[in-house]
Order: C-alpha cells, then sequence, then structure tokens
C-alpha cells in the first residue's frame, strides 16, 4: 500500500516539490495557501471574491500527467491591452469552475480528472482571506504581495479574516503518514498554513511525522541571515504543541559567482547549514547536495528531494 503524504505549501516552491515528487509510488494531497494578492490572482479575487488561485494553478500543473501543451495552456498569459491582459488563463478556469460548480475545492476537482493529476489538490480554505503581517518596527502591512515586496523585517503574519480550513485538508492530514511542510517562502507561502488553528490542531492530533525540506538561500525581509535551524524554530513556534520531526537541507556547495550574484540582485543569501546548532533540537537531519541550476536560477534537485522524502516515507 501506497504512503500517504500531506504537503502544505504555496507558491513555486510547492509545485518544484511535487514535480519531483509524483515521481515516486505515493499518494499525495498538495494542501495550497490561498492568500495571494498579485496580478492575475489579485484581480480575480476582487472581482469574484474568491480564494487565491494562481498557486493552485501551479501545483495543478505540477502533479498533471498530461500533454506539454495543457501545462504551456494553463500557464499562458494574455498580452492584450484589454482586461484580458495579464490573466493566466489556469486562473481563468479555475474562476470558471469554481463559479459553476459552488466551491473552489469542487472545482479543482474536476479540473484534476482532465488533467490526470497523480495526487490530490486541495485549497487550505474556501475564504477569501487577506495574509496580514506585523513588521519589527510595529508596522502593519496588508496583503501577501504588499509584505513580498517590503524589505522590512516580518515579526509575524496572521490572518485579517478567520480561515476556516477546508474537511479535505483536514482530512488529509489526520490519515497522512507523513506530513511535509515545503520549501518557499517561509512567511508569504508556508506559515499561512499554520497561521489556520484548525489545521495546527489536526497536527497535533495526527500521529504522523512532521518532515520539513528547507530552503536553500534566504528571503529578503522573512529569512535574512536565517540557518537551517532558524527555519526550523520559527516553524517550531508556529506548530505550537507539535515540532519539526526531521530536516531535509542542503549542504551542498554553491558556485561563489552564483551566490554573489544572487546577493547582488536579489539580497538573497545561500541558507547556512549549521549542523553545530542540530543538537540543541529533538529532530533527525538529511543533508544532502540538493543545488541544480535551471534557467540560470538556484533551485532544488526535485528528483533527488523526492527520493529522500520517498524514502524516508517508507522507513518510518
Amino acid at each position: 500500500m501506497r504512503k500517504k503524504v500531506a504537503v502544505l505549501g504555496g507558491g513555486s516552491g510547492l509545485s518544484y516539490l511535487l514535480n519531483g515528487l509524483k515521481q515516486y509510488p505515493l499518494d499525495i494531497t498538495a494542501i495550497v495557501s490561498v492568500c495571494d494578492n498579485g496580478s492575475s490572482t489579485g484581480i480575480l479575487r476582487e472581482e469574484f471574491n474568491i480564494p487565491a488561485v494562481g498557486d493552485i494553478r501551479k501545483v495543478l500543473v505540477s502533479l498533471s500527467e498530461t500533454e506539454p501543451l495543457v501545462e504551456q495552456l494553463f500557464n499562458y498569459r494574455f498580452k492584450t491591452t484589454s482586461d484580458l491582459n495579464g490573466h493566466a488563463v489556469g486562473n481563468l478556469l479555475l474562476t470558471a469552475v469554481e463559479e459553476m460548480t459552488g466551491s473552489l475545492s469542487e472545482g479543482i476537482e474536476a479540473l484534476s480528472k482532465i488533467l490526470n493529476l497523480k495526487g490530490k489538490v486541495v485549497p487550505l480554505t474556501e475564504d477569501n482571506v487577506t495574509l496580514m503581517g506585523e513588521m519589527m518596527d510595529g508596522t502593519i502591512i496588508e496583503g501577501e504581495e504588499q509584505l513580498t515586496k517590503d524589505r522590512r523585517t516580518i515579526k509575524r503574519v496572521y490572518y485579517k479574516e478567520k480561515a476556516n480550513p477546508t474537511r479535505e485538508a483536514i482530512d488529509a492530514i489526520m490519515n497522512a503518514d507523513l506530513i511535509i511542510l515545503s520549501m518557499g517562502s517561509l512567511f508569504t507561502s508556508i506559515i499561512p498554513n499554520l497561521i489556520c488553528d484548525d489545521i495546527v490542531d489536526a497536527m497535533s492530533k495526527s500521529k504522523a511525522k512532521i518532515l520539513y525540506t528547507c530552503n536553500i538561500v534566504t528571503q529578503p525581509g522573512e529569512t535574512d541571515g536565517f540557518t537551517v535551524t532558524d527555519h526550523v524554530k520559527m516553524l517550531n513556534k508556529y506548530l505550537k504543541k507539535r515540532k519539526v520531526d526531521v530536516v531535509i537541507a542542503n549542504n551542498g556547495y554553491i558556485d561563489a559567482s552564483m551566490a554573489d550574484k544572487y546577493k547582488t540582485l536579489e539580497q538573497k543569501d545561500p541558507v547556512i547549514f549549521d549542523s553545530e546548532n542540530f543538537k540543541d533540537y529533538d529532530m533527525q537531519v538529511i543533508g544532502d547536495d540538493l543545488v541544480t541550476i535551471y534557467n540560470n536560477m538556484i533551485r532544488h534537485n526535485s528528483l533527488k528531494l523526492g527520493f529522500h522524502i520517498f524514502f524516508y516515507a517508507m522507513n518510518n
């Protein structure tokens, strides 16, 4: 019987992880945060009063086993002088099926059949939630896009409205053999799943281990100067009763010229593999060279990362 894994996250980090994970015989459920308010997604949220669909589109594409043309179609953005300008076709389709079925979850299920998914995709919530951030200087920022663009250090994030999780998300966590917290922007992609009280409560009741795939580089304003254990410490704060049981982190070399490029252009630094601090945390650490360069950008080797997750799931 295949092991059941519940993967929580958002943004490109989650979709990239799933690209590798789907290559292994696992029963995957992706729980996607829905608080993005930028570009096409933000416009559709405001007009139709729906949760963010952009990250869901990315995850659907990453788990899809259909022709490459379908992926290109879902990600295609109109370039025009009309109101369609900038909208991704997949975002429009998700909005349409949400309107047709009456819920985003049912709309995703309908599209999943067309896309022949190697896994299940569920939204964190059906509510149109707004991510809020309190900065270290006390300023309150409203909106995920605004938080991402603001370079001040984030102290904490929370929702403006109550976020009621979907039944499918709770069930996936309660029935999982392994719970995975994806790599990605810590405060704007991963933690938005953990500020939903019922989700954290379900994780506290679940017997499944919690595995975190740590970022390779830091995020300006979110994790400046963070080491591997700094990421874990922040996640543990939001997990409350539960803690991260195992972390997969990069201990491989990043080319100096590439690291300098990230430092200069994006204010990002390699996340330090601070093995001397691991003893202070009751967790297993799986270190490996996970770096690959894709389109001249630092990325996780998703196949190698997926193998580590698969191997751990099968042996624990």
